[in-house]
């Protein structure tokens, strides 16, 4: 069985790292070379950076603080926010990212995925799903979470899988900062429906919470604004991990 992973998120804006609640009340909170290096110290399996302002002059920034991470990181790095294009996805591996994430332009044309997946194998590529319950199931938002489609977060992740996409990093926006858990049901559902690794992302609140996305069938789970604010470690949840009976790297 595949071990678990714990990936931490950075939110970059302007060079900074920082964190909101449902995509919105953003705060500083420090320096993502700074941020990286140390989560990896404490056993991060995987960082994530996502440009959240998606300009062209944000994602140079992100690229150049890209370059700065992966000369001193040795962890996966995935880097998220404004690709539009399998050429943006090139230089993205090319500042040191080892996977891409895409969002809004997977839905706009979702011939991208394929494209960068044929280019540079559907290893790199991450299809990043922003989900909103809606009634009995869950809708698909882009731009940042402030953009409805008529999209549900299952049949898309089943059609991102199908275009090219090698993991789902999958958000939920009610849950997003709000500490009150992954929504679980939507983890369950995403990963019963696709054959890739699905990252769960949105609600951490606890080593617990990490523990119930993780049951529920995916294969990581994302964690920012705990980690952030000191409640707890990276090496405190992947002891919880492990001491429920789920396979974890030593932190």
């Amino acid at each position: 069985m595949l071990s678990r992973r714990i990936v931490v998120c950075l939110d970059v804006q302007g060079g900074r790292v920082v964190k909101g609640t449902g995509f919105v009340n953003l705060r500083d909170v420090g320096d993502p070379v700074v941020l990286a290096t140390r989560y990896e110290a404490e056993g991060a399996d995987e960082v994530v950076f996502l440009d959240i302002a998606a300009s062209a002059e944000e994602r140079a920034t992100l690229l150049d603080v890209a370059r700065r991470t992966a000369e001193r990181l040795f962890v996966p790095l995935t880097l998220g926010g404004g690709i539009r294009s399998a050429d943006d996805v090139g230089l993205a591996l090319r500042a040191g990212a080892d996977k891409v994430s895409i969002n809004s332009a997977a839905v706009r044309r979702p011939a991208v995925m394929t494209e960068a997946a044929e280019r540079f194998g559907a290893q790199c590529v991450v299809a990043s799903i922003d989900a909103k319950r809606d009634g009995d199931t869950w809708r698909v938002y882009v731009k940042g979470g402030r953009e409805r489609t008529e999209l549900g977060a299952v049949a898309w992740a089943q059609e991102c899988v199908a275009r090219g996409a090698g993991e789902i990093l999958l958000t939920s926006i009610d849950r997003d900062g709000a500490r009150t858990g992954y929504d679980v049901e939507l983890t369950r559902a995403v990963a019963r429906a696709v054959t890739v690794p699905v990252v769960a992302s949105g609600g951490a609140g606890s080593a617990a919470d990490v523990c119930e996305a993780l049951e529920a069938g995916a294969e990581a789970a994302l964690l920012a604004g705990i980690l952030h604010d000191g409640v707890t470690t990276v090496h405190a949840i992947k002891r919880a991990v492990a001491d429920a009976g789920l396979p974890v790297r030593a932190a």
